[in-house]
């Protein structure tokens, strides 16, 4: 009698079964084969994988986090927003100090030798302070005396200090109203009072003989003959012996932003001491 097979069962010994199979335990044996005799082979060939996959996560975590709070990165924004602003007004500020400096101190400055005097920056100056005064950010702290004379750029005289604080000085122009220094005008030298006028002003009568014109500078006494303003006008009655000169500042008071101040002597001013000879 003919025995039949199920086509199941026929199926599980089929020639495409085994053959699969063959291969799958002739892979398993290779790869025991290898895990036997190189135990670390497979780490070395797949670790630069491994570490590769490894860093681009720590990069990708790293950009991500970047972005993770638009509202710290924002804050962060206007923080160096507002620094940066800062940083440029603090940087006009020293190129304006720089300029103000290097015009007030001409020579001494390219030399970057000491300047003689004090320093001062000025706080307030006309409209803000009374006309023809000046204040200044030195006082007595900075060694600031009373009858100072204070200079501006190119060395130019403009006033002596009146009042003196702990931090602050107050200096009077050469133009305030009743203010009278000796000086002198024209290139012969002519000895005259100058009067301040006020807003900046200052006036001056001489012989009409002395041949002063329009645009002779005046000078004041300092170290030799410093030049103050210049004649802008010459007022006076062709009756009279006498004219009457508008004399303008050499500098604006409206811009004058630092000053020099210097000791003028006034203490040598004084009566010289009598001897003790002829004291009662």
């Amino acid at each position: 009698m003919k025995r039949i097979f199920s086509a199941r069962r026929n199926a599980l010994f089929s020639s495409t079964d085994v053959s699969w199979g063959a291969y799958a335990l002739a892979v398993a044996l290779v790869v025991l084969l290898v895990r036997f005799v190189a135990p670390n082979l497979f780490w070395r060939v797949f670790s630069p994988i491994f570490r590769g996959a490894d860093a681009l996560a720590a990069q990708t975590h790293v950009f991500t986090s970047y972005f993770s709070d638009t509202a710290a990165l924002a804050a962060v924004n206007e923080r160096l927003k507002s620094e940066n602003a800062a940083l440029a007004s603090e940087n006009q500020i020293l190129l304006q100090k720089v300029a103000g400096l290097s015009a007030l101190l001409g020579s001494a400055a390219q030399k970057n030798t000491p300047p003689s005097g004090v320093l001062a920056g000025v706080v307030a100056r006309p409209p803000e302070s009374p006309y023809d005064t000046l204040v200044l950010g030195a006082g007595a702290r900075e060694g600031v005396m009373r009858g100072m004379e204070a200079y501006g750029d190119g060395g130019v005289p403009i006033g002596i200090v009146e009042t003196v604080l702990p931090d602050f000085s107050r200096v009077v122009l050469f133009s305030t109203p009743g203010m009278v220094t000796n000086g002198w005008v024209g290139h012969a030298n002519v000895p005259l009072a100058i009067s301040g006028a006020g807003s900046g002003a200052m006036t001056a009568s001489l012989p009409r003989a002395a041949g002063i014109a329009v645009g002779d500078t005046v000078f004041v006494p300092g170290p030799g003959a410093l030049p103050v303003g210049s004649v802008v006008r010459i007022d006076g009655d062709p009756s009279s012996p006498t004219v009457t000169l508008r004399i303008l500042p050499a500098l604006n008071p409206f811009s004058i932003t630092w000053v020099s101040l210097r000791d003028a002597g006034a203490a040598l001013l004084a009566p010289f001491p009598q001897a003790s000879s002829t004291l009662p």
